[in-house]
């Protein structure tokens, strides 16, 4: 089963990515997931650019996207929303159908109390016009710089919540894998 995982921060010393990293390490066989670490390599989204000849950064994106049984997405909350470079990078596969049904957990790791769920709302409303399978089991993460050592996720109660959002992904990709 093959999982990909997109961090919606391109900072070095990212929340969201040492979720996404430490998510990676706690998928066990027959599960395996890869971190996309293209987004910031992304041009501007351009509806122009789509429809004429998609650049092969974007054609790789889709690829990697529709070759996975199942997507995770953490993001940063930045001004109430998510980051710029996330949404750029969601425009780009709007129109190319990836995440149709697909299963999608959205996580948000942020220092403040309330976890970023502002920018959870967010992305998940655009899965949603996406049409994209978002588990309920979507994870919040409050006061997350408390939570992350050397770029991995150290609490042991967000580490289990973590597994909790993995083994959701599997089972919902066995169920969509058994609907297709």
């Amino acid at each position: 089963m093959k999982f990909v995982a997109i961090s919606g921060s391109l900072r070095a010393r990212s929340l969201n990515t040492a979720v996404v990293r430490t998510a990676a390490e706690l998928c066990l066989p027959p599960v395996s997931m890869t971190v996309y670490e293209g987004l910031g390599s992304l041009p501007f989204f351009n509806q122009d650019v789509e429809s004429e000849c998609p650049p092969p950064e974007v054609m790789e994106f889709r690829a990697l996207l529709e070759s996975a049984d199942a997507v995770m997405i953490s993001s940063p909350e930045y001004a109430h929303g998510t980051s710029g470079v996330l949404k750029n990078g969601l425009e780009w596969i709007v129109g190319g159908g990836e995440l149709v049904d697909k299963p999608v957990a959205v996580v948000t790791a942020s220092p403040s109390m309330t976890g970023g769920d502002r920018a959870q709302a967010w992305v998940k409303e655009t899965l949603e016009v996406m049409g994209a399978n978002i588990l309920p089991e979507s994870l919040p993460i409050p006061l997350a710089s408390a939570k992350v050592t050397e770029g991995r996720v150290s609490d042991e109660e967000t580490l289990a919540a973590l597994k909790d959002v993995l083994a959701a992904m599997a089972r919902a990709a066995k169920e969509q894998g058994a609907e297709g």
